[in-house]
């Protein structure tokens, strides 16, 4: 199946012969070897570049094993290709594989013709901070799981079937392969015990396996509301766990970020104009794996909408707090929540999830924060129903979910 990930060529394509080593980071299986080849191999051929030009190498095939405890063979392996001082492309996939791979690739920077592009999918690789291992000679295109638009574009069907399945097993691209719900659930539960989990716990030699699992369980329940380490915490002391510390939660949490599972979102003052420590809120990279963890009970559809949100603005590009609004009614002080604060440059907009504005009150309730928010900059509610976008009394465009996330510029009517 041919899916489509224009976004993410775009990326390279800007990035193209820039001098530094582009690095394609992200979750397992969301199709970061796919986007150097087939996809960004086809745009270099159609640009001109003779194959031969173009080094793939796959470094997870037996053939490559030799190299794996020889970097410097490897090395010598890849200049062998270059017979001319025009420029090369070399497509490196699996590359922590190599043993010492961090210097090989700062060497291949010394070369003026060959640009670099790398993936990998261990928990080092994985990691979010993988760019500092080149010291600053990277540059980092991270790839999620298939937004909703990429996920439709290669979906057949009625756009709102295609939603409802996206919402239950999300967006990983070997999904839209699969025919059967009951192999779908067994691929994102198996992929993540089988990956994700083996990866963190193999890595960080995790002994409280438990515990992780106990943690990404609660936070897979608590997607779109608030919660923090101590919170956490104060849940296993209270179900009698007495040898767990606090610095153990912060520091599971961090190895689940780390490698990409899930997101944390920071809360932003909106009238301070500056963040509040805690509570926060995570989000996860996949809905599909957040319902494998719970069996695909708990499917609250207006946290699921939310987390899609979520991950749309972060395809987008935004920057994504969530907004705390602070209130004055009947001398008292209230704080009301805004979901969402995008930022983009210059650029702000303030978006708020509903399932629905079905009442006169249910519209006054959701936006009642966004109209305390003094500022010029647009303001949206996104509903689950399928309706023509309108803007209410006070101004706020009112939009449904599947227009918002298939329009590109649904952020700037």
């Amino acid at each position: 199946m041919k899916i489509k990930r224009d976004a993410y060529l775009k990326k390279l394509i800007d990035k193209k012969n820039n001098g530094l080593i582009k690095v394609i980071t992200g979750i397992r299986r969301c199709g970061k070897s796919y986007l150097l080849d087939p996809i960004f191999k086809s745009y270099l051929i159609s640009e001109g570049i003779p194959e031969d030009h173009i080094i793939k190498i796959e470094l997870d095939r037996i053939s490559n094993k030799k190299f794996y405890k020889d970097a410097e063979a490897f090395d010598l392996y890849v200049r062998s290709f270059i017979e001319d001082d025009d420029m090369y492309y070399l497509l490196l996939d699996e590359v922590q594989l190599v043993e010492d791979f961090e210097l090989v690739l700062n060497g291949f920077l010394y070369e003026k013709n060959l640009d670099v592009y790398v993936t990998g999918s261990n928990s080092k690789f994985l990691s979010s901070d993988i760019i500092t291992e080149f010291r600053g000679r990277g540059d980092q295109i991270h790839v999620n799981p298939l937004a909703f638009s990429e996920y439709y574009a290669a979906c057949s069907g009625d756009r709102y079937d295609c939603w409802n399945d996206y919402l239950t097993f999300g967006g990983m691209p070997l999904i839209l392969s699969m025919k059967s719900d009951e192999e779908k659930s067994h691929y994102l539960k198996e992929l993540f015990a089988q990956t994700y989990f083996m990866d963190i716990i193999n890595r960080h030699g995790i002994k409280r396996t438990d515990v992780l699992d106990a943690i990404v369980d609660a936070l897979a329940s608590s997607v779109g509301s608030l919660t923090n380490p101590q919170k956490i915490y104060d849940t296993f002391k209270s179900h009698g766990e007495k040898e767990l510390s606090l610095n153990t939660v912060n520091f599971y949490l961090s190895l689940l970020e780390d490698s990409f599972i899930v997101k944390k979102a920071l809360r932003y003052d909106v009238k301070g104009r500056q963040y509040i420590s805690t509570p926060q809120k995570y989000y996860f990279a996949d809905l599909g794996l957040r319902n494998a963890r719970l069996n695909f009970r708990q499917q609250e559809e207006n946290h699921l909408m939310e987390n899609v949100i979520y991950n749309e603005l972060n395809f987008r590009g935004y920057n994504v707090d969530i907004g705390v609004v602070e209130i004055r009614e009947d001398g008292k002080r209230i704080r009301t929540e805004v979901d969402f604060v995008c930022n983009m440059g210059n650029n702000r907009v303030y978006i708020q999830s509903a399932l629905n504005l079905d009442t006169p009150e249910k519209t006054i309730q959701e936006s009642r924060p966004l109209k305390h928010i003094r500022d010029s900059f647009k303001k949206i509610i996104v509903v689950k129903d399928n309706i023509k976008s309108w803007r209410t009394d006070d101004g706020i465009l009112v939009m449904g979910i599947v227009d918002f996330l298939l329009n590109p510029d649904s952020l700037f009517r």
